[in-house]
């Protein structure tokens, strides 16, 4: 029981930080379409933030928490570049020239975290230091239970911003039609520009929940999560933000299960094999629904 136990909440923890990294892809997906295969790569960035600023705010004689404000900042500064410079002037080439430049931009932010910060892992300081919680004979971190809890109410804010604030009600117009909100006032430039910055602020807040959980920061961190967590939103149905959250829990626990219980050394292979199910059996995820277009 204690095992279980175990590793439920070590599922869900491993699982809230696929879909918070998730939620970046869907944010995206949902106003312009785009599959950004760099956002993995914008956590990166974050952890890195983290090594270097967490010493920084101890010596200050301040919470070490205050440095994942800093980690976000930097983090929806680099999504706005990336945006701005690579992804804006093809943004009308059509969906094929959009996939290879942000797989483009993946490569240079993991070459140039190389040349930049070195090949070698940095450890990064601990941001919390929480008791352990003991329920049923297991022992339960609590700095898990508060990554659990800040996926679910990232995805719970987010929910609401798209759905009661003007600015969200031209998130979901501009998708629909963009001629048809340009008309109606929208800044559709302005608005794609701030859902990036939405999405890579999403990716500095899952850099806090990755380093918690795996105190490390290295170049190519970004591209197994990023895969993972992609995995996850088309699980879930990518462009639907609670499906984002639905499909990260069901990726992390699977994980965890397939690792402790079934065959460890198999736990990835089995993850990859899921997208191809679902694509095989319900292209649109879970919460997705088949559309019909007329031609």
């Amino acid at each position: 029981m204690s095992l279980l136990i175990q590793s439920i909440v070590n599922g869900l923890n491993q699982g809230a930080v696929y879909a918070l990294v998730a939620l970046g892809y869907t944010m995206v997906y949902g106003i312009i379409r785009m599959i950004n295969f760099a956002h993995g790569d914008f956590i990166m960035v974050g952890s890195y933030t983290l090594f270097y600023t967490v010493p920084l705010m101890v010596l200050a004689g301040m919470p070490a928490w205050m440095a994942v404000i800093l980690a976000i900042i930097v983090c929806i500064g680099v999504g706005i570049a990336v945006e701005q410079i690579a992804y804006k002037p093809v943004r009308g080439a059509g969906s094929m020239t959009a996939l290879i430049t942000a797989l483009a931009m993946s490569l240079l932010l993991e070459n140039l975290a190389l040349v930049l910060f070195g090949a070698n892992p940095k450890s990064v300081p601990a941001i919390f230091n929480l008791p352990m919680i003991e329920f049923l004979g297991a022992k339960i971190q609590s700095k898990y239970l508060i990554t659990l809890a800040i996926g679910v109410i990232m995805m719970l804010a987010l929910q609401v911003f798209i759905k009661k604030t003007r600015i969200g009600k031209a998130m979901r117009a501009v998708p629909q039609d963009k001629q048809a909100a340009t008309l109606s006032g929208i800044k559709v430039d302005r608005i794609i520009t701030l859902t990036f910055a939405i999405g890579s602020g999403l990716a500095g807040v899952a850099a806090l929940m990755y380093c918690s959980t795996y105190p490390r920061a290295t170049t190519e961190m970004g591209t197994m999560l990023g895969l993972k967590a992609f995995i996850a939103a088309v699980l879930g149905g990518i462009g639907i933000i609670p499906g984002a959250m639905i499909g990260g829990l069901i990726v992390g626990l699977l994980e965890i299960f397939i690792k402790v219980y079934i065959a460890p050394g198999w736990y990835e292979a089995i993850t990859y094999m899921i997208l191809i199910v679902v694509l095989l059996v319900k292209p649109t995820g879970l919460l997705g629904k088949n559309i019909g277009e007329k031609v």
